[in-house]
């Protein structure tokens, strides 16, 4: 059953699987989950795939979910995008798949990559250039975005500041230079026909992010990750005016509840008329929903 976009009240496009219904959780990245726990004072346990379902479901809230392969970069295993695709096939009355494949794996990646497009029913995907550990531009991954530009399908590339690894030692020995927005400028340039969605509000370097939605049609900016009581003020000012119909909705689940980021949105300072397009409206086209 597709999803009724008049019976949701708004598209979450950034929510984590975080937890396998097979597999226990990888240590590895146990550690990282602790750190960011503990930075976005959260709870420790994560929700499965199923309860984060029924949570959504009770809220009318349709989902983007994904993991993050970062196999190469932590040395964590993944959630199989498969089992993601899978349980969102049985609920994709509010789930919508995405997939996330380590830039590394490269041809075989993308082999990966339009197996689930094509047979599984994956409407997008996910980069986390930090955790991954590579430049967003580097060639290596080049083919697994010709597959999701052939399918002018979106992708969602983490900007800024990372939660994960912060307090670590080291911070986990991950490196923030590779969330700098403008190194997604020149994929974005090379793949006109693949949508980019530049996850959070990017600060440090939030202005990057503005300029290149403002400059790419195919350039988009996800609000996930931080409470809106907390956005940098330009978000507001260009969320308002010539970026109304590029931003996107989107909480950093479980990390961030979505009721909490509605509540705190109501007072940031967005205009009432600029609301629906944020919460539903410009998700749903391009999600292809409308």
């Amino acid at each position: 059953m597709p999803i009724d976009l008049a019976k949701i009240k708004a598209i979450d496009v950034h929510v984590h699987a975080e937890v396998s219904c097979h597999d226990p959780e990888d240590p590895v990245m146990g550690k990282f989950f602790d750190a960011a726990s503990a930075y976005f004072k959260a709870d420790r346990k994560r929700p499965t795939i199923p309860e984060t379902i029924e949570f959504y479901r009770e809220r009318e809230i349709a989902f983007c979910l994904f993991t993050v392969d970062c196999e190469s970069g932590i040395g964590a295993k993944r959630v199989s995008n498969y089992e993601i695709a899978e349980i969102a096939a049985k609920h994709d009355d509010i789930v919508i798949p995405f997939a996330s494949i380590d830039p590394r794996k490269g041809k075989f990646g993308a082999r990966e990559a339009r197996d689930l497009v094509v047979n599984h029913g994956v409407k997008g995907f996910k980069f986390h250039n930090i955790m991954q550990d590579i430049h967003p531009a580097d060639r290596v991954g080049y083919p697994i975005y010709e597959v999701i530009a052939e399918f002018k399908l979106p992708a969602i590339f983490h900007t800024g500041h990372s939660g994960m690894g912060t307090g670590m030692r080291g911070g986990g020995g991950v490196r923030l230079k590779w969330g700098q927005p403008m190194l997604i400028d020149d994929v974005a340039a090379d793949f006109p026909d693949m949508k980019f969605i530049l996850a959070h509000p990017s600060w440090p370097w939030t202005d990057e992010s503005l300029s290149m939605a403002l400059h790419k049609d195919n350039v988009f900016i996800d609000l996930s990750g931080w409470s809106p009581k907390y956005f940098p003020k330009q978000i507001i000012q260009y969320a308002n005016t010539q970026l109304k119909a590029k931003m996107l909705f989107g909480s950093d689940f479980p990390l961030i509840k979505p009721e909490k980021w509605i509540e705190a949105a109501a007072d940031a300072g967005f205009k009432p008329e600029v609301l629906p397009g944020i919460m539903k409206d410009n998700a749903a086209k391009l999600l292809g929903l409308t």
